[in-house]
């Protein structure tokens, strides 16, 4: 008999955010197969507990599911131990896990892909993760799914075999990465993951997904992707503790149920390649940026 992966869903203080991501999780052709595990972070401040009491009332209503277990922390741990505690409780027992944030919004096959990943490479200790999220990709030709380096954190799925090589310590990270090392993990330089290494050493972040993919990367693992994403981000809009405001990652959701997975276990050149020009080329021209910059700015008004 199958069992389906506990869902983990991580809510702090958007009401309006966690009814919409509730509303497609509910609309997933295995949601009354799932558990949904619902992790409510504690209020930062005074001034979020109203907000953070609105989404605990809301999840009193939650139906749809299996099973539904509400976590309500009693202080804030903030979103990156939240993760690593929830993630971490939740494969001991089930051995497995499906993890998303409050702003995500699913295609109704979404779980089923997580699924069907989760058994199809169970056994397999190269693959480490499974992302939802794929960027707005112009490349017609590539397969359904593909292998590929870097974890995504807009929707994911992992086993308790991969989540065992988990390093939160980022001086442990560092002391394991050489020039090559550091080029070959931001996409032949063409994204900022080392910045963000850096970031969270100097205290700018406190990003537990960087730490992941250093921990997958540093392992030689890889990570299992659809060509078209299977989850939007609806956080950019400022509402975030860490959104901007802009709709470069912006896409479209694949209506349609994953029927091919890779056979051949490793990274896919062509993804990688369609990939890396998406990054290269992703805040487009000086007046693109320009435009975008202003309409930040005149959106804090």
């Amino acid at each position: 008999m199958q069992t389906f992966a506990p869902i983990a869903l991580f809510v702090y203080n958007r009401p309006k955010h966690t009814a919409r991501t509730l509303k497609f999780l509910q609309q997933n052709a295995l949601a009354a197969e799932s558990r949904l595990f619902v992790f409510s972070d504690g209020a930062k401040s005074q001034a979020d507990e109203d907000h953070v009491q609105e989404v605990r009332d809301l999840l009193q209503n939650i139906d749809g599911f299996k099973s539904v277990e509400i976590i309500k922390r009693p202080h804030n741990l903030g979103l990156a131990n939240s993760i690593i505690d929830g993630v971490s409780r939740l494969v001991k027992t089930y051995k497995q896990v499906i993890v998303f944030e409050d702003d995500l919004i699913t295609s109704p096959h979404t779980l089923t892909y997580f699924n069907e990943g989760l058994t199809r490479y169970k056994e397999n200790e190269k693959v480490m993760h499974l992302g939802a999220y794929m960027y707005p990709l112009k490349n017609e030709t590539l397969p359904e799914t593909f292998f590929y380096r870097a974890a995504t954190s807009w929707g994911w799925a992992t086993w308790e075999r991969a989540w065992l090589h988990f390093e939160p310590n980022i001086d442990t990270l560092i002391a394991q990465f050489d020039k090559k090392k550091i080029h070959d993990f931001s996409i032949d330089g063409q994204m900022n993951f080392w910045k963000q290494v850096n970031d969270f050493k100097k205290g700018k972040n406190n990003s537990w997904a960087i730490r992941w993919y250093a921990s997958i990367f540093l392992k030689g693992g890889l990570t299992l992707n659809p060509a078209q994403s299977l989850v939007n981000n609806i956080g950019h809009d400022g509402s975030g503790i860490h959104s901007g405001i802009n709709d470069i990652y912006n896409v479209i959701i694949n209506p349609k149920r994953i029927t091919q997975f890779p056979q051949e276990i490793k990274e896919n050149k062509a993804a990688y390649a369609t990939i890396k020009e998406f990054l290269t080329h992703r805040k487009g021209t000086f007046w693109e940026r320009l435009k975008r910059f202003i309409n930040e700015k005149l959106s804090k008004f």
